[in-house]
């Protein structure tokens, strides 16, 4: 007599690879799903503070308004300064020639800018890499 050995006791290569697979499978899913609620997580963070900003930007535009307004009546100082529409007119003028300056700077910087010749260089040489022959 042969004695045989029950077929579920060893399990054969192909149900070992079929569970690896399942296996990898499931993890890969999960790690989908995690990924997905942090990335939810982040966005909802990000718009938040994304809308933050944007009214501390339009509240500070306010402020300046104010300011300006501040400014003018400080140099007309009650009636003894300049005249209103001077001192408005003068408020107006510095932020034209702050604004002529911030173009000159602007300008000045993009002029700068040039294309990333290394990275481009570099991104040639990956076929011939790729082929062997580097």
């Amino acid at each position: 007599m042969t004695h045989q050995s029950a077929p579920e006791a060893e399990p054969t290569i192909g149900r070992l690879v079929a569970d690896a697979s399942r296996d990898i499978s499931t993890l890969i899913s999960k790690e989908i799903e995690l990924a997905k609620s942090e990335i939810k997580v982040s966005v909802t963070n990000g718009g938040v503070g994304a809308a933050l900003f944007a009214v501390a930007g339009f509240l500070l535009v306010l402020a300046i308004i104010m300011f300006s307004i501040a400014v003018a009546f400080l140099i007309h100082w009650n009636g003894s300064g300049l005249d209103l529409q001077w001192a408005f007119l003068i408020v107006f003028g510095f932020y034209v020639l702050l604004a002529v300056i911030c173009v000159l700077i602007g300008i000045r910087k993009v002029k700068r800018v040039k294309a990333p010749e290394r990275a481009i260089a570099q991104g040639k040489e990956i076929p011939k890499a790729l082929k062997g022959k580097a």
